[in-house]
């Protein structure tokens, strides 16, 4: 496609947990990229080495990202933990020192692993899960609208009030990206702190995106369903896997989601739906209706 015809050219997107060209990340930034975006990616190897499925080659995924770029469009990617707070300005400067306009952020990072049951719950594990999934997501969520948005007043708002926005506006001045797990469709045994840090970010959508639209600002939260990333191959799995088979078997495609998958929805969202505004979105296949 011509370079002028590409719906995200002179743009940037930074798109978090982008470290295995199996993940949602990657196939999000990729598709991003094809679109003309420009690309900032963070990764957190270490995590990865930790699970079942391994990590990968990030130099083979950084090229395999470089080389789907459109002409002029710039790429970086940063090493962080976004457990540390730290992390979050690091980020946004790294992506705001690429050519494009930073428009577009997806958190779709995730602390997955290391969790259980209601009854093996500690203050350290729900901690850990609240850091990365929520906690990051949030601060991220808010340096970027400061950086794209303005701060119209910066005093601290009380409740019920309102940011005080420059609207109207002719079209969203940016969008974010939140993910979910669809842990409000049904149970996720064995993953109480993961699902709990995750059903907090589904809770706080509408709160978040009514703010952030005032800014001119789209916000929304996607719910991929089961998306195998690794975690589902026998080989490499973290779970029994013969009750999700059997559900398979009653859904209409018969399988669970590619990454592929909510990489499609986002890039839609990203570039014509605008209209759609603090929802949190499901796109599973009919996994959750079958």
């Amino acid at each position: 496609m011509p370079l002028e015809q590409l719906p995200l050219a002179g743009r940037t997107a930074l798109v978090t947990g982008v470290s295995r060209r199996r993940g949602i990340g990657f196939a999000v930034a990729r598709r991003l990229a094809e679109l003309g975006a420009g690309l900032c990616i963070q990764h957190h190897r270490p995590h990865d080495v930790d699970q079942p499925w391994g990590g990968d080659d990030l130099d083979a995924v950084c090229a395999e990202l470089r080389a789907v770029l459109a002409p002029g469009a710039d790429f970086t990617d940063v090493a962080a933990d976004l457990a540390d707070p730290a992390s979050v300005p690091m980020l946004i400067e790294a992506a705001r020192g690429l050519g494009g306009r930073l428009e577009l952020l997806v958190c779709n990072h995730a602390k997955s692993g290391d969790d259980g049951s209601i009854l093996d719950m500690t203050p350290e594990r729900l901690d850990a899960f609240w850091q990365v999934n929520t906690r990051s997501t949030l601060l991220l969520t808010a340096a970027f609208a400061r950086t794209v948005g303005g701060d119209p007043d910066a005093a601290p708002r009380r409740p019920g009030e309102r940011l005080g926005g420059r609207g109207p506006y002719p079209e969203p001045t940016a969008r974010v990206f939140w993910m979910t797990s669809g842990q409000q469709l049904g149970p996720m045994r064995g993953e109480v702190a993961y699902a709990t840090s995750k059903a907090a970010l589904a809770g706080v959508t509408a709160t978040v995106a009514a703010e952030l639209l005032e800014l001119g600002i789209v916000l929304n939260t996607i719910n991929p369903g089961p998306v195998n990333t690794g975690y589902l191959d026998p080989e490499t799995t973290d779970r029994p896997l013969g009750e999700l088979q059997d559900h398979l078997a009653g859904t209409p495609f018969g399988r669970v989601g590619r990454p592929e998958d909510p990489a499609a929805l986002i890039a839609w969202l990203a570039t014509g739906g605008g209209w759609v505004v603090g929802q949190v979105l499901t796109s599973d296949g009919g996994f959750s209706l079958a």
